[in-house]
């Protein structure tokens, strides 16, 4: 046909167009998840490094949960120890992303062995 000359060429260049952006959200979304998953996992092993120094005081707790945190390229956004419980927000900034995660850590709740309550082990 004559009047449907060169309009594979339009099709062709809007599905790339097309493709294009959806590529482009797909690696965003991607970079959010991996910014998650990298604050998640600085904010777990900061809070565990301030709940090993909890007794040595909040402030030594909280300084050694900033320097793990450094070491994995994240930067502890709040600190704080209750008891043995130190609660801390880490954030990781990957490309535009910055998410903080908050990670909880201390010593287990219960010291009784698990079971039915009355049984003798």
């Amino acid at each position: 046909m004559k009047g449907d000359r060169g309009s594979a060429t339009v099709w062709v260049a809007m599905a790339t167009t097309v493709l294009c952006a959806v590529f482009a959200i797909v690696l965003a979304m991607g970079q959010v998840v991996v910014a998650r998953h990298r604050a998640g996992a600085a904010a777990d092993l900061a809070a565990l490094a301030a709940a090993d120094n909890a007794l040595r005081g909040t402030a030594e707790a909280c300084a050694k949960a900033a320097e793990v945190a450094r070491a994995q390229d994240t930067e502890v956004v709040r600190c704080a120890v209750t008891g043995e419980i130190a609660d801390v927000t880490a954030r990781a900034r990957f490309g535009p992303y910055a998410p903080a995660v908050r990670g909880r850590a201390g010593p287990p709740l219960s010291q009784e062995p698990p079971g039915p309550p009355g049984e003798v082990p």
